[in-house]
């Protein structure tokens, strides 16, 4: 490469000045693609940060944590033998508990409504916890009593909740049990990171929460010697406890979520992927601008191999700028991200989480050497080109190079290759072989491009007409050249037919299955998460109040609750409600199996049979009832778009009986047909003893809001696409450009020969437009492959649910039109200038 210095300098440089915004536009077009795969990765990678220290924070470091297998709790009882357990010193017990909080009015908010905030709340020994978790060590403010913290009352605050409630030392602070609340006074502080934490003394958390007796977890400090698998092989665990690691949150939101971060970052990374067709044919177009340059070079003893560094270097220094000025442009969004975003990307994954940018020299040269590969790659072509150039038929203005014969089975392997790939499973959890697959179809479609230019011209027989005649024959000549022309178009259509097909497909599922699952006139809830579905709750006695409501003809309540399955996944979402026809009730995906007398029935979601194997007819053992849990039949499977790790259904008669729970958290109402759902809803607010504890939704509240953020979420896609179209065209443009400028003599020798401006034109048109037509034959078709790969392989490999694929043929039909119109368009245009200049003056320039 340092041989090609000095040549860069003299052949390069100037054409880059005269031309500046071509290189500008291939180095831009590196640079965003860089920028949004390494936004993307500190985005994530700061929030699972952050996330992770709050997950430490909350849960200190001690050697080994038992948590009760059932989310009620169990009996504190069981503390007193684990500490006199052999190997254990020290077993300090916690109480956990997700509830919600009541902010302070802002300043000017006199009389507005306080604003719930989700909090977390930890009942410990303040005693013992500064030798497995410092950072939950309460610290009286001044002018608190000394041994506040073992007030049962009081409640001390760590910096983020304190933002959230507005709540200093000394205030009261109302907290929600039920459709009930309580008052605690704010005694200090806790130094705890991550989203809003409270802590209290054990005794008083089982007070005011409902768990006297009860504890959720207790952290061991073992005695010097002794591992952690050494004493649970001395310690028989009652059926009651499971033994997990104190950072076992954050590696089970780590692995759950890295299919998300990592179909984020292929996605951002698509970008790049049509970058390196943009730099392509900026490289095409500067080679053929420079072809008579080469060629007299080539004379005076300038080597292919010269030529091939050069064309290189440039696609080097391209591929370094745009990786240099992308690394910046992708730690500025994602600092702003992470400002207004708050590092969720909606993903659902860090709720609560506001961290701060980490940025990452390792990831920075990883994408940065993306960037540099992408360049490089597509000036691969360009410079092997300018390698081959025929010197002595470049001068006389005949073009340059003569391609190689199309390959009839380079594309029939790739495609091939595609297809076995994607009948791979996942790898680890993520849908590798399914991205391989995409690339190796995307690859063998761009190489089909001359097949289908033969195909179609060989349909073309133009008799009558010598114009036609000569812009058929010459297409077909140039075939081969055909792949170097509309590559990008095939990409980037490819590319934009599929996403449209995937977010059609899953936009349209989603629609059905909100249609399935909102039957009803009207729903009400008090707690908007699973997590504090325990203590934001509905009592039986408003259940049945609401039953009696002037216009509620019937009421149906459904009990929602996560349980642990696995200790090495996240929680499961058990939920309870009537289930006396399970295939109307649910959105089954095929018909259930019947229930046998004497068994317990369940319908699980398609995640549970994905992570958990529960295929119907097996068994499923619940953390419900009993220590040990209870056995259910898995009857069949549905579809949830709502709940990725996983959901099981059952009747809820058989879980009060199990469980003697008969708490509500949705209910929905079918109400009278005269009745006004504005009326219902003010009778329903009268019954709780604070209105503002409940929320409203009607079915289309809850669609449009749920389509809502479906659009937001996917909105990224539509860039995407019209970034690879835009970037097809400008390709196409480039291509066409390039191949007028090497055959300006040709076109010289027709207008000698009589043929007018008009007629040349004509004939690079008609050429652009066969060309373009095969192009966008082969995009759609291609991107008809490369969405079922999306939708049948990676969305079921990654998120664990399915859908119907949907062809949306109207908005296909567009696309392949307006690409078709463009290339057509495009090819006239760039013929337009070639084709201006003197007849006599352009064939002179051949001796």
């Amino acid at each position: 490469m340092t041989g090609a210095w000095p040549l860069l300098r003299q052949l390069s440089l100037p054409e880059w000045r005269a031309h500046p915004w071509r290189h500008a536009v291939a180095l831009l077009a590196v640079a965003l693609g860089v920028a949004l795969a390494f936004s993307v990765h500190l985005i994530n990678g700061s929030a699972l940060s952050e996330f992770s220290a709050a997950v430490r924070a909350a849960n200190g470091e001690p050697d080994l944590s038992l948590r009760c297998a059932v989310r009620e709790g169990c009996a504190d009882t069981l503390l007193d033998a684990v500490a006199a357990a052999d190997g254990v010193s020290l077993a300090t017990p916690v109480v956990e508990v997700d509830t919600y909080a009541f902010a302070a009015p802002g300043p000017g908010a006199a009389g507005a409504a306080p604003a719930r905030i989700a909090l977390q709340v930890l009942g410990i020994d303040a005693l013992q916890i500064a030798a497995v978790a410092p950072a939950l060590l309460p610290r009286a403010a001044d002018g608190q009593p000394r041994t506040a913290f073992l007030d049962p009352d009081r409640i001390f605050l760590n910096p983020a909740a304190q933002q959230r409630l507005g709540a200093k030392p000394g205030d009261a602070l109302r907290l929600q049990r039920g459709l009930g609340t309580f008052t605690l006074q704010v005694a200090g502080s806790v130094a705890a990171g991550g989203g809003p934490l409270a802590v209290i003394d054990i005794a008083g958390a089982q007070q005011h929460f409902g768990l006297m007796g009860k504890l959720t977890r207790i952290d061991l400090r073992l005695s010097a010697g002794v591992s952690s698998a050494q004493l649970l092989q001395r310690l028989a665990l009652p059926p009651e406890l499971t033994a997990a690691a104190a950072d076992d949150a954050a590696q089970k939101v780590s692995s759950l979520s890295r299919a998300y971060r990592v179909n984020l970052t292929v996605l951002a990374l698509v970008a790049l992927f049509v970058g390196g067709f943009l730099v392509f044919s900026v490289l095409a177009l500067s080679v053929a601008q420079r072809t008579p340059v080469f060629a007299l070079l080539g004379v005076l003893g300038l080597g292919a191999a010269e030529r091939r560094r050069l064309v290189l270097l440039e696609c080097l220094l391209v591929g370094v700028a745009g990786s240099l000025v992308g690394l910046v442009m992708g730690t500025g969004m994602a600092q702003l991200a992470l400002r207004w975003l708050a590092g969720d990307l909606g993903g659902g994954y860090f709720p609560g989480v506001a961290p701060a940018l980490a940025f990452s020299w390792p990831a920075a040269a990883a994408f940065g050497s993306l960037g540099i590969v992408a360049a490089m790659a597509g000036g691969w072509v360009p410079a092997r080109q300018a390698a081959a150039l025929a010197p002595a038929q470049a001068l006389k203005g005949l073009g340059g190079t003569t391609g190689p014969a199309p390959s009839r089975w380079r594309p029939v392997l790739l495609l091939g290759a595609g297809a076995l790939l994607a009948l791979l499973p996942p790898l680890g959890g993520l849908p590798l072989a399914a991205y391989a697959s995409v690339a190796a179809l995307l690859l063998g479609g761009i190489a089909c491009v001359p097949l289908a230019v033969n195909a179609l011209l060989a349909l073309l027989h133009p008799r009558r007409s010598a114009l036609l005649l000569l812009a058929v024959e010459r297409a077909r000549h140039e075939s081969a050249t055909a792949t170097v022309a509309v590559a990008g178009v095939v990409a980037s259509l490819s590319l934009a037919v599929a996403l449209t097909v995937m977010v059609s497909s899953f936009r349209e599922g989603v629609s059905q299955w909100l249609d399935s699952v909102l039957p009803a006139d009207l729903y009400a809830r008090t707690a908007a998460s699973s997590a504090t579905a325990d203590q934001a709750f509905l009592p039986p006695a408003f259940v049945e109040a609401a039953a009696a409501v002037p216009g509620v003809a019937r009421v149906q309540g459904l009990r929602v609750r996560p349980i642990s399955l696995s200790p090495d996944q996240p929680s499961v979402s058990l939920i309870a409600r009537p289930l006396d026809q399970p295939a109307q009730q649910l959105p089954m995906v095929e018909p259930p199996r019947p229930l046998v007398a004497g068994e317990i029935g369940a319908y699980v979601s398609e995640a549970m049979v994905t992570l958990y194997g529960a295929e119907p007819g097996s068994q499923l053992r619940l953390p419900i009832g009993a220590a040990s849990g209870v056995e259910v039949r898995v009857l069949g499977v549905w579809r949830d778009y709502a709940r990725q790790f996983g959901a099981v259904a059952i009747d809820q008669a058989d879980y009060r009986r199990l469980t003697g729970d008969t708490r509500i958290n949705d209910l929905a109402l079918w109400l009278q047909p005269e009745a006004a759902v504005d009326t219902v809803q003010a009778a329903l607010r009268a019954l709780a003893p604070d209105p503002a504890l409940i929320e409203f939704a009607v079915p289309a509240q809850i669609r449009a809001m749920s389509l809502a953020i479906f659009d937001r979420s996917f909105a990224v896609t539509r860039y995407l696409q019209a970034l690879a179209i835009g970037i097809g065209l400008f390709g196409i443009a480039a291509s066409f450009s390039a191949q007028v400028l090497a055959r300006r003599r040709e076109f010289g020798l027709l207008a000698h020969l009589g043929f007018t401006r008009r007629q040349v034109i004509g004939v690079v048109a008609g050429e652009g437009a066969a060309w373009t037509a095969a192009g966008a034959l082969v995009g759609l078709a291609l991107g008809l492959l490369v969405s079922v790969v999306l939708v049948h392989v990676v969305n079921p490999q990654s998120f664990h649910w399915t859908m119907e694929m949907v062809l949306p043929w109207g908005r296909l039909a567009a696309l392949c039109a307006a690409v078709l119109a463009a290339g057509s368009v495009t090819a006239a245009v760039s013929a337009r200038a070639a084709a201006s200049g003197d007849a006599v003056l352009a064939v002179k320039e051949d001796w």
